[in-house]
């Protein structure tokens, strides 16, 4: 079985400096390290999104939206040898304009995407009219760090009712300063549930912190 084992939002010797490193004095560097990747996964529940690096992401999406100048039998834009030979396919089965451009993926930076990174990007489409295509760092633009759009190029057939699976790698290769206060405080509070689970420990309320740390995470939260 595989380890859930993030990279968490907050290392040891931060949560070791101030107020909380009375808490985690008696704990070992492992119990610790549990700790830390605890507080990170319910960082990401909280806000519905991922936020630490992850690896091998796998999405489904359907492909969506036509724009009036992106139509496959549009004239006079012009193409590179590649898209000539997608549009004249897409012709030759009678596909018209019915054609898909856009996905966007669930992961994505809401706030500071200067420290967001993707990687390892690859799509494999399949055709609601029959057959399919995988897409390895070419056929598409993207995706946009601020919103996980991935548009494809002209000249890709994508018959409307397509679908896309998308595997990918990404996440906040630097953590901002307010994510990583959050984690800080979500694992103080569960160092406080470990040693004294009803009551405050060293001065210190857990639901409290827990409290403090949603208030950090609400500007991430995902929207409806």
């Amino acid at each position: 079985m595989p380890e859930d084992s993030p990279t968490p939002l907050c290392t040891a010797e931060q949560l070791k400096e101030g107020a909380f490193a009375d808490l985690v004095h008696g704990f070992s560097p492992a119990a610790i390290t549990d700790m830390l990747a605890e507080a990170t996964r319910a960082c990401e529940t909280e806000v519905g999104r991922r936020l630490a690096p992850f690896t091998g992401l796998v999405e489904t999406h359907r492909l969506a939206g036509v724009d009036p100048d992106e139509f496959s039998g549009s004239a006079g834009i012009p193409l590179d040898l590649a898209g000539q030979l997608g549009r004249s396919w897409a012709t030759s089965l009678n596909s018209g304009s019915d054609q898909v451009r856009h996905i966007w993926l669930h992961q994505c930076a809401p706030h500071y995407p200067e420290f967001w990174s993707y990687s390892d990007l690859s799509i494999a489409v399949t055709r609601s009219y029959g057959g399919g295509q995988d897409l390895v760092g070419g056929g598409f633009e993207g995706p946009d760090v601020d919103t996980g759009h991935v548009w494809f190029r002209l000249g890709t057939w994508l018959p409307i009712g397509s679908y896309a699976t998308v595997r990918y790698s990404g996440g906040y290769t630097t953590v901002p300063s307010d994510l990583q206060r959050a984690c800080k405080y979500m694992a103080a509070a569960i160092a406080c549930r470990e040693l004294a689970p009803l009551q405050t420990t060293h001065g210190h309320d857990p639901d409290a912190l827990e409290a403090l740390a949603v208030s950090w995470l609400s500007p991430y939260q995902r929207g409806d």
